[in-house]
């Protein structure tokens, strides 16, 4: 059984001003009680890492394996980075009554100055809704840009995570180095550290298969 679930402020969830590590762990453990789970394997990419990192570090009773796909339990990127990001997002305008793919179109030439990347951008626009004839995002970019600070570092631990653990980075990307290993297996000592060939920040989109062969390595025999 694989459950797929959207963070806090992500997606279909609910919004709410909290955005810390320890809050979108606690609705990660309410869900996992909710459906009877006793112990699960999570798999988390960069944010959702950091989350489930947090979940297995409070509640390794809960977490039988972990995967952290392209971060690390560390600070990451510079702040100010994202920060131009949430509001380049913001301040995109799009007049009512334009398709789907003219309003993509338009809030992709708004993002573009700021967010140079292509992958990124069409990465931000998955978040682009239509509701009541209005685009949106489903983001709440206000409790985001309220709590960026913490969601780009990472709560601190003293006990490590007894379980076996899985980083899987991408080698174009910068979020799991070798200047991370110390703390990631102070933390997580049963670690293995892999990096897909090829692959930037979204690893399962710029190399599916061999994310998926990866992930299927590592998980127990069926």
């Amino acid at each position: 059984q694989v459950l797929t679930l959207d963070a806090r402020n992500h997606g279909g969830s609910p919004h709410s001003p909290l955005m810390t590590y320890e809050a979108m762990s606690l609705d990660v453990q309410h869900l996992l009680t909710r459906l009877g789970i006793a112990k699960c394997i999570l798999l988390g990419h960069s944010m959702g890492g950091k989350t489930a990192m947090t979940l297995a570090l409070q509640r390794p009773d809960l977490v039988e394996r972990l995967i952290s796909v392209d971060i690390s339990p560390v600070s990451t990127t510079p702040v100010s980075e994202f920060s131009a990001y949430i509001s380049a997002m913001k301040s995109v305008k799009i007049p009512d009554g334009l398709s789907r793919s003219a309003a993509r179109q338009l809030a992709d030439d708004q993002l573009r100055p700021v967010v140079q990347l292509p992958q990124l951008r069409q990465f931000l626009l998955t978040n682009l809704v239509e509701v009541e004839g209005r685009y949106v995002w489903r983001v709440n970019l206000e409790a985001i840009a309220h709590h960026l600070a913490d969601i780009m570092n990472f709560p601190v631990f003293h006990k490590p995570y007894p379980g076996p653990a899985l980083f899987l980075g991408g080698s174009n990307s910068p979020y799991i180095s070798s200047k991370d290993y110390p703390e990631i297996q102070r933390l997580f000592p049963k670690a293995d550290v892999k990096h897909i060939e090829g692959a930037g920040h979204i690893v399962h989109q710029d190399k599916f298969e061999e994310f998926i062969t990866a992930v299927l390595n590592f998980l127990p025999p069926p």
